[in-house]
Formats: structure tokens, C-alpha cells, sequence
């Protein structure tokens, strides 16, 4: 048991090296500004080892030589006069190079992030959809802001920070073994007790922030949830129990916060009482030797001062390993997320171009779970031809949907093959793939922007005029053009301030404006009101021309008119055939269209009473 906790403290130091180096490379590019920086604060460390000294001096060789008749008074006034002169000079040296060194420090720390936030987007947009299904939202934005965010003061404060303490412990050291080495000694006496605090301190510092991190994550993720959801939760009055599960979750994240403040509390009063210890025994100590002569006031006075200014770099490594283990726990979680294997795209040797698609589609004894062994589709084959229009009904988590994720490329099947124009579609490139599909889905979303933009897709390459002559082709012209702004009209997060129907012609718009050789519907004409899903139905027809469709079915009344019905049921194919066809059958289908149109007579039977 014991070997194997040291193994895994020695592969968690490993790991830890090795995230540091990785966090270190993003500095490499600004290797001169962090050189021009290091530069700086051995200068600054100068300066701050000679004022206590500079002072040391003006005491004892100047107004106590003066005071013991060793020197004449003004030969004191004029080397207090020069001392003085130097000290304001290393004042106003510190100050000017001190502002270069932070805005050098942070403009680069600065750029670094941002580079580490564009890296990761574009991570997040090569995530494959199962990533997200696993993953909430709010967990994923904590991990590009702000794990990001906390990353800034390691470049900032750590890089050069570390060489700035070590410079001026080791100045401080040899200057004070130069004046003293009994002092010297006396003063290191504590240092035993300051190694075990800061050792002690690493080991809860590590714990506490992992938790922090991750109470974090999960706060954010169950705002970003609710705050989507807000209608529904004020549609069934949920107020009082979300909020009740928010002050839990905010709780825990408080009271690691708090564990992270008493463990500060502890430290710092603790190196407080350890300096002042230190103190005593230099004043007791010094004044002894002071009075029998044997020790100058001004150098127990540089030593007093050189203490204090000693237990600052200790305070500043202590916290350094606060930053470094709150990097370390944000970079971890950063890189899981900028090395999580992205959508899988076909190898040099297997990829396949399309010169043509011409839209044919083949399932081949296809097998398909999300989780392993846990079927969704059991051994699916169909096929559908260039120019055909196919719908797929079946009850609820039949299948459907899954048939049209694996189309479309967002999951993948684990047995049988699924082809497109006869080459499997795992040979061809996402990008090719999707660029011949065209999606039109039930719930549209709508970027914040305009209705121009969201028509677009921002793809630079469509010109207005092909915006607007998709637009009139697919109906959406009816609405765009009564808007104050017409194309230009600013669109709200999600499309707020659009009706669903109006909603819906623009995804028909964007669809048909990248001219798609398939068409993937999702039926959308539900809880639409009469005059708009007649403009629906007529850009539907527009749409499905020339084109290969798949539709899923909610309603059976509206894909009597398609080449080919696809029955799903518990993941199998159950039937398949046209509308008269299936009807005439008397099977699955037939029960399912029956039970639709018995609840169409009898909601029309209670209308007309």
C-alpha cells in the first residue's frame, strides 16, 4: 500500500512537471519580453538589497562617527548629503523600472491567455456531439474563462517572480553573512519551523483548490442549465426548489472558499509570529552587543530590515505554490478538454473525395449505441436513391433521430456500413459530408446578430443577392421584408423576439441558400398557427425538389405524399413502403396512422359542438 501511494505521488510530480512545461511553452514566443523583464528585477533586487545598507551606513559611518568624533561634522553632512541623493535615485530607478516590468509582464501574460482561449474554442468546435450530450454547458465555459483566467498569474507572478525571490534571499543572505555572521546564524535559527508550515501548507493548498475548481464548474453549469430553462421553471413555479438546489451547490462552493481563507488565516499570522521571534532575539541579542560595544547600532538596524524584507520572498513562494497549484489544477482541466480526441476524420490512406454527390444513401446491417452494448439501432439496412423522398416514423426513442445523427456524421456507427453515392461516409470528410446536407430542424437556433448573419451562416462566400433569392424562395421575404431593418434587422439570443414559424422559414432559408444535394428534416410545423405553416408547407415542396429528403415524421398527415415510409420500431426496421402501400399492409403503420386521425375526428367533432 505504501509503494503504491508513493508511485502515485511520484506519477502526480510527473504529471505536474510535465504540465508546467506545457504551460511554460506558450511563453516561448515572448521569451524576449519575459528576458527584458528578468533583466529588470535583478536590477530591482539591487535596489532593494542596497537601501537597508545605504542606510546601515549614513548610521554608523557618518552620524555615529561624527557623534564619536571619528569624523568631522561636515564631512558627515556631506556623505549623508551623497547617501541620500542615491537612495531617492534608487527610489525613482525603482518606480520607472518597476512600471515596465508589470505592464511587460501583463500585456504578455495577457496575450498568452488569449492565445490559450482561441486554442481551446477551437478545441470546443471539434469536439464530437457526444462530448456535450456528457458534459454540461456551464462546465465547459468555466473551463475556457475562467480555468483560463487563473492561468494569468502563474506567467505573471511565477516566471519571473520565483528568480525575483531567490535573487533577493540569496543578496540578502550574502550581505548579511558580510556583517555579521553570529547575527546571520541567530537569524536562520527559525528556519526549520518555516520549512514545515510551507510543507504543510502545500499539501492542503493542492486539495482544497481541486475542489474549489470543481465546485465551481458545477455552479456554472447548473446557472448556465436553469437560466436556458427559465420559462419553463417560472411556467410550473419551480422558483423556490431551484433555488433551493442553487444555495446548496453555492453553499459547497463557499464553504471550500472559506476552507481556502482559514487556511491563509493560518499561514500568515503563523510567519507573522515566526518574524517577530526572529525579532526579539535580534533586538535582545544586537542591544546586548550594542551596549558593550562590540556591534554598531546601524547594522542591527540593515539587520532588522533584512529580516523583514527575507520573510516577504518566503510569503511570495508560499503563494506562488497557491498560484502554481491553482494553475495546475485549471491547466489540467483545460488540456483534458483541448486533448479530447476530436470528431474522427478518415486517415491520409482511407480518405475519399466526392467529385459529385448526387445524394444516394445506404444503411448496411448497421448497428448503433450511445453506450456501449446499450442498442439504439439493431441491424438497420435501407436504401435510399438519388432525388428520393423519405420519411421515418416511429414512437418515441424508436430510433429516428439516431438514423439522421449518423447521416449527418455527429455520432458513429460501431457495426455494418452506412454510404454515401456508394463510399462510406467515415471516409469522407466532416466538412464535404455536412456541406451536401442541408438541416432543417424543429427547434431553430438563431445566433445573436442579423437576419442576414443567421441566413449566412457567416460564410463569406454567399453573396446578399443569393441570401435574399433564398429568402423569397423559402416564404421568409413575407416577414423579413415588414421588419424595420429587413435583412439587416438585428436577431436577439435564440431569435427571441421571432415567432416559431418565422423562425422556421429562415432555417429553410439557410438551408437552401448553401444549395444542399440532401435535405434532413425534422418535422416543424407543430403548434404553428394556420396562415404560416401554409407558407411552410409551400417552401417545403420548393425544398424538397431535386433533392434527396429525410424527414422525420411526427405527424402522418403530412408525408402521405413521399416516395418512401420507413417504419422504426425498438431500433429495427418494422416496415417499409409507400403511404397507400403501408395503409393496405394493416401493420404498425396503419395502427399509428388510425390513432392519429381518431384524435383529428375527435378534436374536430368537439370543435364543432
Amino acid at each position: 500500500m505504501a509503494d503504491n501511494g508513493q508511485d502515485t505521488k511520484s506519477a502526480r510530480r510527473q504529471g505536474d512537471r510535465k504540465l508546467i512545461m506545457r504551460l511554460a511553452s506558450y511563453a516561448k514566443p515572448y521569451w524576449k519580453y519575459f528576458l527584458i523583464a528578468l533583466l529588470f528585477t535583478i536590477i530591482l533586487s539591487g535596489f532593494n538589497l542596497a537601501r537597508p545598507y545605504l542606510i546601515k551606513t549614513a548610521i554608523d559611518d557618518n552620524i555615529v562617527a561624527a557623534d564619536k568624533g571619528i569624523i568631522e561634522a561636515n564631512e558627515a553632512r556631506q556623505g549623508i548629503k551623497i547617501l541620500g541623493i542615491i537612495f531617492l535615485v534608487l527610489v525613482i530607478g525603482e518606480f520607472m523600472l518597476g512600471y515596465v516590468q508589470t505592464y511587460l509582464l501583463q500585456s504578455t501574460g495577457k496575450k498568452i491567455i488569449m492565445t490559450l482561449r482561441n486554442e481551446a474554442f477551437s478545441c470546443v468546435q471539434r469536439l464530437p456531439v457526444a462530448y456535450f450530450d456528457k458534459n454540461p454547458v456551464g462546465r465547459i465555459v468555466t473551463t475556457v474563462m475562467n480555468d483560463t483566467e487563473a492561468l494569468n498569474e502563474m506567467y505573471t507572478e511565477i516566471l519571473v517572480g520565483f528568480f525575483e525571490n531567490v535573487f533577493i534571499m540569496i543578496g540578502i543572505l550574502v550581505i548579511m553573512f558580510k556583517m555579521n555572521v553570529r547575527l546571520t546564524i541567530i537569524s536562520l535559527a527559525m528556519l526549520p519551523i518555516i520549512a514545515f508550515v510551507t510543507i504543510l501548507f502545500r499539501k492542503k493548498s493542492r486539495e482544497i483548490f481541486g475542489e474549489i475548481r470543481s465546485r465551481l464548474g458545477r455552479l456554472n453549469a447548473f446557472l448556465s442549465e436553469n437560466l436556458s430553462g427559465m420559462k419553463v421553471i417560472q411556467s410550473f413555479n419551480m422558483q423556490e426548489e431551484k433555488y433551493n438546489e442553487f444555495e446548496e451547490i453555492n453553499t459547497k462552493y463557499y464553504s471550500a472558499r472559506q476552507r481556502q481563507i482559514k487556511l491563509f488565516g493560518i499561514l500568515r499570522p503563523l510567519m507573522d509570529v515566526v518574524r517577530s521571534l526572529i525579532l526579539s532575539i535580534l533586538l535582545w541579542y544586537g542591544g546586548l552587543n550594542i551596549i558593550s560595544g562590540k556591534l554598531e547600532f546601524g547594522t542591527l538596524f540593515a539587520f532588522i530590515n533584512y529580516i523583514n524584507q527575507f520573510f516577504t520572498p518566503i510569503m511570495h513562494f508560499t503563494e506562488g505554490y497557491n498560484i502554481l497549484q491553482s494553475a495546475i489544477v485549471s491547466g489540467n482541466r483545460l488540456f483534458a478538454l483541448m486533448d479530447y480526441e476530436p470528431e474522427p476524420e478518415p486517415s491520409d490512406d482511407e480518405r475519399e473525395e466526392l467529385e459529385e454527390v448526387r445524394g444516394g444513401i445506404e444503411f448496411k446491417n448497421v448497428w448503433f449505441a450511445y453506450e456501449e452494448d446499450k442498442w439504439v439501432l439493431k441491424d438497420v439496412s435501407f436504401k435510399i436513391s438519388p432525388g428520393e423522398s423519405v420519411a421515418f416514423v416511429g414512437a418515441t426513442g424508436a430510433g429516428k433521430t439516431s438514423i439522421i445523427n449518423l447521416i449527418c456524421g455527429f455520432y458513429e456507427n460501431q457495426k455494418g456500413e452506412i454510404l454515401l453515392d456508394g463510399v462510406n461516409i467515415k471516409h469522407i470528410e466532416k466538412a464535404t459530408l455536412r456541406k451536401n446536407i442541408g438541416m432543417v430542424l424543429q427547434d431553430v437556433f438563431l445566433f445573436s446578430g442579423d437576419i442576414e448573419t443567421n441566413i449566412r451562416l457567416f460564410d463569406k462566400t454567399i453573396t446578399t443577392e443569393e441570401i435574399i433569392k433564398a429568402a423569397k424562395y423559402a416564404n421568409a421575404d413575407c416577414f423579413i421584408d415588414q421588419l424595420p431593418g429587413g435583412y439587416k434587422n438585428p436577431v436577439t439570443e435564440k431569435g427571441s423576439t421571432l415567432s416559431m414559424g418565422q423562425r422556421q422559414l429562415l432555417s429553410f432559408a439557410r438551408a437552401l441558400v448553401i444549395d444542399p444535394k440532401i435535405l434532413v428534416m425534422d418535422e416543424a410545423t407543430s403548434n404553428i398557427d394556420t396562415e404560416t405553416e401554409g407558407l411552410i408547407q409551400e417552401a417545403l415542396i420548393k425544398l424538397m425538389e431535386g433533392r434527396t429528403t429525410i424527414a422525420i415524421a411526427h405527424r402522418l398527415s403530412t408525408i402521405q405524399n413521399v416516395d418512401k415510409i420507413i417504419v422504426i420500431h425498438d431500433g429495427k426496421i418494422e416496415e417499409m413502403g409507400s403511404h397507400d402501400e403501408l395503409l393496405g399492409k394493416k401493420g404498425l403503420y396503419y395502427n399509428l396512422y388510425m390513432l392519429q386521425y381518431k384524435n383529428i375526428e375527435e378534436t374536430l367533432q368537439k370543435n364543432l359542438a
